[in-house]
């Protein structure tokens, strides 16, 4: 055994904890925040378009893109996401009295399938969780 103090290796190799429960009733806001601004966006979207569009999309970019830098973690990114895509699709299905909300039409396809490559890139750009340790470089 060895008594200097040697790293602890990459930051992949250190087991996984579950997030504190702050962090975690966070996430669950963010995901019901997420879920809220897609029923928002939904009533929105068809009230004033192209612009209502346009405010919905951005609104769901803002929401991600400000909670992943909130939280410095994709799963900042990813919790509003996720909120959103579930009340949105969930919005899609119809009731037995025949009632929806979407309308087949080009505002409420660009709605669901913008929204959605929204979520994935915001997620995405979210920064990602670093080692504690400091910078390192490679030897040549």
């Amino acid at each position: 055994m060895s008594s200097r103090n040697e790293p602890a290796g990459s930051a992949l190799a250190q087991p996984l904890r579950p997030p504190s429960v702050g962090r975690a009733l966070l996430y669950v806001g963010l995901f019901v925040l997420g879920a809220v601004l897609a029923v928002a966006g939904a009533l929105v979207q068809p009230a004033w378009f192209p612009g209502g569009l346009l405010l919905a999309l951005a609104a769901e970019a803002g929401l991600c893109l400000g909670a992943g830098r909130a939280v410095r973690r994709r799963a900042g990114a990813a919790a509003p996401a996720l909120g959103w895509a579930l009340a949105a699709v969930l919005l899609t299905t119809s009731r037995p009295e025949g009632d929806f909300l979407f309308a087949a039409g080009i505002g409420s396809y660009l709605f669901l399938l913008g929204g959605i490559a929204i979520a994935v890139i915001c997620a995405t750009l979210a920064p990602v969780r670093q080692p504690d340790g400091g910078r390192v470089r490679l030897r040549k």
